[in-house]
Formats: C-alpha cells, structure tokens, sequence
C-alpha cells in the first residue's frame, strides 16, 4: 500500500472515529437535546442565569422542527464549501494558464529551434529536450 493511500485510510479512519464515539461513549446521555448547537446551549445558559432576559432580535425565520433547521445548516455549508471549491479551482486554473502562456511565450522567442529548458518545456507539455510527447520521437 503506497504512503498517499495509508494516509487516506488513516483519515477516513479519524473521521469515524470522531463520528462514532460521541455516540458510542453515551456522551449525551442524560440530556434533553444531547448535541444541541451551540446557540441553544447559549440560550439555555442564559435563560437560567437571568430569567427576565429580552432578546434584542427575534429570528426572521423559525424552521418547524429541528430537522429542518439541520438541513438548512447543511445545505449552507454545501453552498459555502462550493464556493469555496470553485474559487480555489478558479485561481489554480489561471495559474496554470499563465504558465502554459509564459511558455508558449518563451519557446516563440528561442532560437528557432524550440528547445526549452526542461522545466519550461515540462510546463508547456513537451517532453524533455524539446519534444513533443504526440509526436513520437
């Protein structure tokens, strides 16, 4: 098995490890929502600290059910990681757009022979020595 795919293994591994022991330790046990979010712990925190609190704002929104609240929460995170995804995508593409065209540049103004140094000529996708890997030289 190659390093990349240990590592892989390894991290699928964390992952339901991290997924799966909460549950099987029995860490909620006890409680009414027992992997309640963050805000409705803050809010429970609060209502018992000071019953007679107001809250500045009020949701424009309220979901039915917890269930749906979750699915929204998800679905923004799958719309963020996307944007996020597409950028990332975006920025290496023009990199590598601008390598390919520094090339091209670079092998016009050689000597009329085309050869390249091999890092220019690997970046441009000829072979080393200046050859071109369809041509089957």
């Amino acid at each position: 098995m190659s390093r990349n795919a240990r590592t892989n293994v390894l991290l699928v591994l964390v992952v339901v490890a991290l997924a799966v022991l909460p549950l099987a330790l029995g860490l909620g046990d006890g409680k009414e929502e027992p992997f309640a979010g963050a805000d409705a712990q803050a809010e429970t925190a609060i209502t018992e600290n000071a019953p007679d609190y107001e809250p500045w704002f009020t949701p424009l929104y309220e979901p039915p059910s917890g269930e749906v609240e979750s699915a929204l929460f998800s679905l923004q995170a799958a719309l963020g990681a996307g944007v996020l995804a597409y950028y990332f995508g975006l920025r290496r593409g023009r990199r590598q757009g601008e390598e390919r065209g520094r090339a091209a540049l670079a092998a016009e103004a050689g000597d009329g022979a085309g050869a390249l140094p091999d890092g220019a000529a690997r970046a441009a996708g000829a072979a080393p020595g200046g050859r071109s890997p369809a041509s089957g030289e």
